[in-house]
């Protein structure tokens, strides 16, 4: 339930959320992680349990912060099929978070995501929660991508360090690189060195800088993806009918995984999937590649899909997204597609995330123009 505040002589409106809002958070943005991001359930349950133990867990419109705030991101970092092994204690994020807002020598007045999809979409919940501050709705990806970088707010100048990350040993590193694409290449070897994960703040930012390069409302939308899963149970419709009205996306494809490639290399869970056609699509066949994210889908050796759009599985039955680690041999599915923000499809976000990036000699064309001309 929303309520109001008054901060520095202004009205400030706050909506907090209950057990169920973060349930159907969590959902959702597994829809927007696009097979990646890693499992929100971990970030779910750290969430849970702040609420348990009695605190409030709020979100903030990003319009609502002053200019001159300081808000810093909170994260996890690392191949998703690790993450799942190693449940962190939930102290490892908040240690990072002290230590950089230590450094920095000021107040913290909120938290968010660096990505709306997986596991980093429920991370900054805990964290909001545990130190009494809101999480504001708003995020740098508007979905997942699997390098540091690859975030709205280096698109806008915003630099990734100083940036604390730690780990379930009590060790946290304090890291200031040249530029953010350094700050990649040097946080991957110290998550790697900590066993495939570590615990991050990085992005620190005046909140003047976070309403120009932030993606606003992504944690709501993810809210609203989870509710529609949720009650097109209850209701007994079609849930991937609601997901696409929600996100407004388009059918990919329809059929059962019969090959699933998968290897974890340099932090990265690498590999492809290979759906064999159902009813409508019976005689055809789509692989969809991956790097922590869904990256391409290709029909019959015709790319259908490529990033910066999202492309995720979701279960034939239930609508429930179906992450890269979890995908298994005889997995039925709905493959969709979702447009991304329009921060993406700018020359500087496709040098950064789009598909020439990641080693496809290939242009991008947006997802809605894919599908209207068959291309």
């Amino acid at each position: 339930m929303p309520y109001l505040i008054t901060f520095n002589e202004e009205v400030v409106e706050i909506k907090t959320l209950d057990e169920q809002a973060i349930e159907d958070l969590a959902l959702g943005a597994t829809v927007l992680g696009t097979g990646g991001g890693g499992d929100p359930y971990i970030g779910k349950l750290m969430a849970l349990s702040a609420l348990k133990e009695g605190h409030e867990i709020t979100l903030l419109n990003p319009r609502e912060i002053p200019d001159d705030a300081l808000v810093i991101p909170s994260a996890g970092m690392g191949a998703p099929t690790v993450i799942v092994e190693k449940i962190p204690r939930g102290t490892e994020v908040m240690n990072a978070f002290k230590v950089l807002s230590d450094y920095l020598g000021r107040e913290v007045y909120a938290t968010l995501p660096i990505e709306a999809g997986g596991l980093n979409s429920t991370i900054p919940l805990a964290v909001g929660a545990r130190a009494g501050i809101p999480v504001v709705d708003a995020d740098g990806m508007g979905r997942a991508f699997p390098e540091l970088q690859m975030t709205t707010f280096h698109l806008y100048g915003v630099p990734a360090t100083p940036m604390a990350l730690a780990d379930e040993r009590d060790n946290v590193v304090l890291l200031r690189a040249a530029d953010n694409y350094w700050a990649e290449w040097l946080a991957r070897t110290i998550t790697i060195k900590f066993g495939g994960t570590a615990w991050i703040a990085l992005y620190a930012m005046t909140g003047k800088q976070l309403k120009e390069a932030a993606i606003p409302g992504t944690l709501t939308l993810a809210q609203k993806l989870g509710e529609a899963i949720r009650e097109s149970k209850e209701s007994k419709e079609d849930p991937i009918d609601a997901i696409l009205e929600v996100s407004g996306g388009f059918r990919i494809f329809k059929g059962k995984i019969i090959d699933v490639s998968r290897r974890t290399t340099g932090g990265f869970a690498r590999g492809e999937a290979v759906f064999e056609g159902l009813d409508e699509y019976k005689g055809h066949t789509l692989k969809i590649q991956f790097q922590n994210e869904n990256l391409v889908a290709i029909l019959d050796g015709r790319i259908v899909a490529s990033v910066p759009d999202l492309i995720t599985v979701l279960d034939l039955t239930t609508g429930k997204p179906i992450t890269t680690e979890s995908l298994r041999y005889g997995y039925r599915g709905v493959v969709i597609g979702i447009p991304c923000s329009e921060k993406w499809r700018t020359a500087k976000g496709l040098e950064v995330a789009g598909p020439r990036y990641f080693g496809y000699d290939i242009d991008y064309i947006p997802i809605e123009k894919r599908m209207e001309g068959g291309k």
